[in-house]
């Protein structure tokens, strides 16, 4: 295949020998979440940028790792649907007047010759060496960005869940497992595969999506359960353990659900949650809990289970809070919300430096309250709020730290 070079030949046929006794006897299981991540955010794959040698490299130890858990091959050559497009030259280019991208959707089949078809699937190309335009939050550096979090991690709790599903007994749905490329740049990768589907997307029953699940604490988010009534009285059935589980309605966010949502398939996006190594150079696989990795691969196999017997799922029109607003920004505050944070307000999880907020004396872990004159409840509020303000604009930004509410003026 002509993404395979001699070396990387060496070294992936090594890596699964050494594999297969582990998988022989325990199957899937956390040491191979952990070989998985180690390969996917190695230095050798530099950063998996969209259309890299690192993207195609990336792309053929997918289709390996497919073929040896048996998947058979449901891409347009082979397990590969390859396709190009015209990468944005920055982020706020929506003409797309960047340089042409060709890059790899990776789909494996598990045929249970049922009539329905659930979609399972995982960005697996990152930011590269970072820099200006690659969407990298150190841009004053030029360094491997790893991205095992985002998302070697999705791409592991992909492969988690081929292995144990294709031992499962789990039948009354077909499985189709997806590597998207592109979601980096813009979810070029899931959008064009809903658009050429290699299944009849009408048989379609629902998609699951997995993007940053590799730091799981305390709680799991779960976006997207409003697209069919059938999710929240599934999740429901389902018990965890040691960790919360946290819900958002809206088929769309920033991830590759969002393309099948805009096709009318029932979807769902599971995150852990957003943290200070997002699109930086740290991203590394030493700060990835495996076993949380493994944790969320479970409890999606619960829900798989808790919906075997309902048939197809029906489709939910959703109120699209989190698009519209966020489109629309012309600042930002430079913060990371934490996206776990289930109170009143907007929590802080990570101030940038040298941006408004830290410039106005906000910390890691503030509740913004208030932005002018908008009171702030919820992270759609903040968008809303950040929406009224122009570059060069000021307000006075409420913040609650601990006990106290404090007033702090920002420029924006």
């Amino acid at each position: 295949m002509r993404y395979c070079t001699t070396s990387f030949r060496f070294i992936l046929s090594w890596m699964i020998i050494l594999c297969l006794p582990f998988l022989v006897f325990s199957q899937a299981s956390t040491w191979t979440i952990q070989k998985d991540i180690a390969f996917l955010s190695s230095d050798l794959t530099q950063g998996r940028m969209t259309g890299s040698d690192g993207e195609r490299m990336s792309s053929r130890y997918i289709a390996e790792r497919f073929a040896q858990i048996g998947l058979a091959p449901k891409g347009e050559e082979g397990y590969y649907q390859t396709f190009s497009f015209k990468a944005p030259s920055n982020p706020h280019d929506t003409k797309g007047e960047g340089d042409e991208k060709t890059c790899t959707n990776v789909v494996g089949f598990l045929d249970n010759q049922a009539a329905t078809t659930i979609i399972i699937g995982a960005h697996y190309d990152h930011l590269g060496l970072g820099g200006s335009g690659s969407g990298s939050l150190s841009t004053d550096t030029n360094e491997i960005h790893n991205g095992a979090d985002d998302n070697a991690s999705g791409v592991a709790a992909l492969l988690y869940l081929a292995e144990q599903l294709k031992l499962s007994k789990l039948k009354a749905n077909n499985y189709l497992f997806i590597g998207f490329s592109g979601e980096e740049l813009g979810l070029f990768g899931s959008k064009h595969y809903a658009d050429h589907p290699t299944i009849d997307l009408a048989t379609a029953n629902y998609m699951i999506n997995m993007d940053m699940v590799g730091r799981l604490d305390s709680v799991l988010v779960i976006n997207g359960v409003g697209t069919s009534p059938s999710w929240k009285p599934a999740l429901d059935d389902i018990k965890t353990k040691g960790y919360s589980i946290t819900t958002s309605d809206s088929g769309v966010g920033p991830s590759d659900h969002t393309s099948f949502y805009r096709k009318d398939v029932p979807c769902v996006h599971f995150f852990t949650g957003q943290h200070k190594d997002y699109h930086k150079p740290t991203d590394d696989a030493d700060l990835v809990n495996m076993e949380g990795i493994q944790q969320v691969g479970d409890y999606i196999l619960d829900l798989i289970k808790s919906l075997n017997k309902e048939g197809k799922l029906a489709f939910m029109k959703t109120k699209d809070t989190d698009s519209g607003k966020a489109a629309s920004f012309k600042v930002t505050l430079g913060v990371m919300p934490d996206y776990t944070f289930q109170g009143d307000g907007m929590r802080i999880d990570a101030v940038m430096d040298d941006r408004p907020a830290f410039k106005a004396g906000m910390e890691d872990g503030d509740i913004i309250i208030q932005i002018g004159e908008t009171p702030v409840g919820n992270i759609y509020d903040y968008m809303g709020a950040l929406a009224n303000y122009s570059k060069g604009k000021k307000a006075i930004v409420k913040v609650k730290r601990k006990d106290k509410v404090l007033e702090k003026e920002v420029e924006f």
